[in-house]
């Protein structure tokens, strides 16, 4: 579960919906339990819903579909997938990529969309196969509404990649309270970038 600042005016509440880990029965997900938690999130007044290709071992933009998007109207939840460079080779892997999580989430855009957890090592693979490139095109295209990324790394780091990429739009950080001051985590600093 992520918490989201409310510049958005499309998400209702500052309290996000994370699909990385689902209830289980027997090894399965278990799509009673799932759809009783996302209608409770819904009914509560929350709409912000985050997946990624490879969370519950693949299975979580499939979940997403039979949970979320073919149980509500599309106008009704905000959804964010994102963008792996372990999920690629070569910059042309990358569009019949984002077509299949289209696809399986079930839908025909995305609200966001985030090049997944920026650190020093996968900017440097995001620049190398055109990922900034590739979000800019996709929303012109109409395909993603917001873009950004989520982000593992120091303070310095962040500034740098928000400073060579003005037009990112969102950055979703690994804010542990705990860890307000940790020099390695860095929450503190890297909210202030």
């Amino acid at each position: 579960v992520c918490f989201m600042n409310t510049f958005f005016p499309e998400i209702k509440k500052n309290f996000g919906f994370g699909c990385m880990r689902f209830p289980l029965v027997d090894g399965e997900p278990d799509i009673r339990q799932i759809n009783q938690m996302v209608d409770a999130f819904m009914e509560a007044g929350f709409n912000y819903f985050d997946t990624l290709k490879f969370y519950m071992n693949g299975r979580s933009e499939d979940i997403v579909k039979t949970c979320l998007t073919s149980r509500y109207p599309r106008e009704s939840y905000v959804l964010t997938d994102k963008l792996s460079v372990h999920c690629f080779k070569t910059k042309e892997e990358v569009l019949p990529l984002f077509r299949q999580q289209l696809e399986s989430c079930g839908v025909e855009y995305f609200d966001y969309y985030l090049l997944h957890a920026m650190n020093s090592e996968r900017f440097e693979k995001a620049k190398k196969y055109g990922s900034f490139e590739f979000l800019k095109k996709m929303k012109a295209e109409g395909k993603i509404k917001h873009i950004g990324f989520s982000f593992h790394d120091n303070a310095e780091k962040l500034d740098q990649i928000l400073t060579k990429h003005p037009e990112i739009e969102l950055v979703q950080l690994q804010i542990n309270y705990i860890d307000w001051e940790s020099d390695n985590v860095q929450s503190r600093k890297c909210y202030e970038v």
